[in-house]
């Protein structure tokens, strides 16, 4: 025979109080003395009640959970700056007392908007994370014309104010330029995106300012751009290093560590010491970079400060307040490793 659930009605009628009384100290609205607190958390207790997380959503119109889709990584890769972002996010959503929806989104299954859209209209979300946001982003001005809660992990174009965290990649780029310059380098290469990558082009900002301020002329012949893979960066590295010597770059910036890992790989095929012979800096600092040979200097993004943060400032904007700061760019940091010095 299957019991009668447990009302909160049973509770108050236990606890000698009303319903009215124990869905207030349920949800922390009310004071009351120690001893009816006390008699309202027994009785809830022996009873064996569990609050209606349905019901719950009903009266305070949340659901208590934050969507967040993101890119699938492509099966031969590894992503580990979205699992620290994601783990952080995890958890500080359940701090908050909310949960995170979390789905990836195949571009050939329809169009995100309609994910989005289904999840606005039947009240699933309280609010969504962003990432990977790019110029034109249609995620930005879709949730700005709804007036749906939302914060990013990035920037989009100028002219659209909404909250966010941001890392300043191309100050990042600057600082690997200046530590390669004091090892006296000037034959200094890039591994790039795209130019429709935002992200891409932040960086890249940093690479061509710092290299502008040292007077230093830049070779079209040194800016390779193509996808963020391992591949990508094998194969432009050994264009470069097919080149005459007086031609070829000393040094590698790329804009993420697989790029990287890919200029390191092709430099050792060839018989070449890297960081002895050729320089080559990464970014992200993703968790096996200290682990390569020779382990990679990479600038770091704190990722899971970002997470957390992004996470609090949902949280602040669904209570109805502005986060301060409303919008925040953090700097990487540039980690130096073996793979950037000892060059001759």
């Amino acid at each position: 025979m299957i019991s009668k659930p447990v009302t909160i009605k049973d509770v108050a009628d236990k606890a000698c109080v009303s319903y009215q009384t124990v869905s207030k100290v349920i949800n922390g609205k009310v004071q009351v003395s120690k001893e009816t607190e006390s008699r309202i958390w027994q009785a809830i207790e022996e009873l064996g009640y569990r609050p209606s997380h349905t019901a719950r959503s009903l009266r305070s119109k949340r659901t208590h959970t934050i969507g967040y889709s993101w890119p699938p990584t492509p099966q031969d890769q590894e992503n580990p700056i979205l699992d620290q972002f994601l783990q952080s996010m995890f958890l500080a959503a359940e701090r908050g007392g909310y949960y995170l929806l979390a789905f990836p989104h195949h571009s050939e299954y329809g169009n995100l908007l309609d994910a989005y859209s289904e999840l606005i209209v039947t009240g699933r979300v309280d609010g969504f994370i962003l990432s990977s946001i790019d110029y034109d982003d249609p995620r930005i001005n879709f949730l700005l014309e709804r007036k749906f809660p939302f914060v990013a992990f990035g920037r989009s174009n100028p002219d659209l104010k909404f909250p966010y965290i941001d890392v300043d990649g191309g100050e990042g780029l600057a600082m690997a330029i200046h530590h390669l310059l004091e090892q006296g380098h000037q034959r200094i290469a890039t591994l790039a995106w795209p130019e429709t990558s935002r992200v891409g082009n932040n960086r890249l900002e940093g690479y061509f300012r710092a290299l502008a301020s040292a007077g230093i002329s830049i070779s079209n012949e040194w800016i390779a751009r193509g996808e963020g893979s391992f591949s990508f960066g094998y194969s432009a590295t050994c264009h470069w290093l097919d080149l005459p010597a007086g031609d070829r770059p000393t040094a590698i910036v790329a804009l993420c560590d697989i790029m990287a890992i890919g200029a390191m790989q092709a430099a050792r095929d060839r018989g070449i010491r890297v960081g002895t012979d050729l320089a080559i800096t990464g970014f992200d600092n993703g968790p096996m970079a200290k682990y390569f040979t020779p382990p990679l200097t990479s600038l770091h993004q704190p990722v899971w400060e970002i997470g957390d943060r992004v996470i609090n400032m949902l949280l602040t904007i669904l209570e109805g307040k502005d986060p301060d700061p409303y919008c925040e760019l953090l700097l990487p940091q540039l980690i130096i490793r073996e793979s950037s010095i000892g060059w001759k």
